[in-house]
């Protein structure tokens, strides 16, 4: 069997032994197949224990707060999702509830976390199959054949997740024996990926933020919620700061938790029109919402070579870090950016202090996409870029913003009813439950258990 990195190797891929972390970065480039990238799932800079991430600069930002960027690019599918995905299946797998060769694994998804799976699936000798909705991006279903894996369009696009559920539930009526459903929606693996390590790479990072930008803490960490993983980050960020606020984000034109809104939108892999069995939104600071045409717009004007001048020539940024946004940025990851200074303004922070957001994926499975933006609005010239910055980002306005307040945290926690009771088999005992913090932290106090039973597993396979 594939060796399997623990919790604690993900947090701290330095723990490794130094020849297999040698054989791991060399497969980052010659072998992205060979099983040995699991040792790749972590936040750090390839070939380095450096944190990977990048301080947005100000030029760009257009507040006095510093914006720092986790970069999640050079994970091994070129997003952080593929770490959710390993956490589910490692979590079923030493738990005794999946077997290679014997099951398929199944990974309901509209993007990353599909991807993940597609990629980690074969690694570890599973049969996978990802369903999303028709929809998506040509990229995405391209790399999820790339990697091995089988799909199944569903109806719709970005927010119909509901019909995702139903193809999961027909899958497993008919192969009952062998279809096991890994809901990165409901499965706590991927939150406990990221309460852990996401959430504790940033731990770390404040230390070199507050040296190197004189910053105090972790203000805020801003997410757009899509299973609602990544946000469970600020759970952990909480703990060590009791100040930091936790901003979840979702699309204008489906505002699930906002005011009970649906519609579809156009940013990829977040605003899936339910709230997440794993999402904590009873520690939830804020709530935003962003508009999705405000996403595409900022994203062309980053990865296109004339949006990249614009910011040299116009706005005054340094060539190397326009050269590093146009390499780090997809359109979820600009919605984090657009919500982190939407954050900034709402809350009046100022340069000492810092929030930190995520750049989930970068423009790779987004190129048709941009080719659609150039087709509706035409090409990107000076002038537009120019206007884009200042009207999107410098002007970003405080609207569509709900503070956390017990009655609107309570009314987020009675949206899940809805799917989770009504729908997907969950009790109102099992829901009321959620109410309670130590629910919350009995799910995040596993991790050492999953750590436990992975270090048992590898050494029965050893021996």
């Amino acid at each position: 069997m594939t060796l399997l990195p623990t919790f604690d190797e993900m947090l701290h891929p330095q723990r490794v032994s130094a020849e297999l972390r040698a054989r791991a970065e060399r497969a980052r480039v010659e072998d992205p197949l060979d099983p040995i990238n699991l040792f790749n799932i972590h936040w750090r800079k390839p070939g380095s224990d450096a944190i990977n991430y990048f301080v947005m600069p100000h030029e760009i930002t257009g507040v006095e707060a510093e914006i720092v960027v986790l970069v999640a690019k050079d994970f091994p599918t070129g997003s952080h999702k593929v770490g959710p995905a390993y956490s589910v299946l490692v979590e079923k797998l030493v738990k005794g509830e999946i077997e290679p060769g014997k099951h398929t694994l199944v990974f309901p998804s509209t993007g990353n976390y599909g991807i993940g799976g597609a990629w980690v699936g074969p690694r570890l000798g599973f049969k996978s199959m990802v369903i999303l909705p028709e929809g998506m991006s040509r990229e995405r279903f391209e790399r999820i054949a790339s990697y091995g894996a089988t799909y199944i369009k569903t109806y719709g696009s970005e927010s119909n997740v509901k019909e995702i559920y139903d193809e999961c539930k027909r899958l497993v009526q008919e192969r009952p024996d062998e279809v096991r459903i890994l809901n990165q929606f409901s499965e706590m693996g991927n939150y406990r990926f990221h309460y852990y390590v996401t959430g504790n790479t940033v731990v770390e990072l404040e230390r070199e933020l507050s040296a190197k930008l004189g910053t105090r803490g972790i203000a805020a960490f801003c997410s757009a919620m899509g299973s609602a993983g990544t946000i469970a980050a600020g759970d952990r960020l909480k703990q060590v700061f009791p100040e930091c606020k936790i901003i979840g984000l979702e699309p204008v034109q489906c505002s699930t938790l906002y005011n009970n809104g649906y519609g579809s939108h156009e940013i990829q892999g977040i605003g899936d029109k339910h709230v997440t069995w794993i999402h904590h939104v009873t520690n939830m600071d804020g709530l935003a919402c962003i508009d999705d045409m405000e996403c595409l717009k900022i994203t062309q004007v980053f990865t296109d070579p004339v949006g990249t001048e614009t910011l040299i020539k116009h706005f005054g940024v340094k060539p190397e870090d326009a050269e590093q946004i146009a390499n780090i940025f997809g359109i979820s990851g600009v919605c984090n950016l657009i919500g982190a200074i939407k954050t900034a303004k709402h809350f009046g922070f100022t340069d000492r202090e810092v929030i930190v957001t995520v750049a989930t994926d970068n423009n790779d499975r987004y190129r048709s996409v941009m080719q659609w933006m150039t087709e509706r609005y035409g090409p990107l010239t000076e002038a537009e870029a120019m206007c884009r910055v200042r009207s999107i980002l410098h002007h970003q306005k405080t609207d569509w913003y709900q503070d956390g307040t017990p009655e609107n945290r309570r009314r987020w926690h009675n949206l899940k009813y809805y799917t989770w009771v009504e729908q997907q088999g969950k009790t109102v005992e099992e829901l009321n439950a959620q109410l309670d913090p130590e629910w919350w932290h009995a799910e995040q106090a596993k991790v050492h258990e999953i750590n436990e039973r992975i270090a048992a597993l590898r050494e029965k396979v050893a021996s």
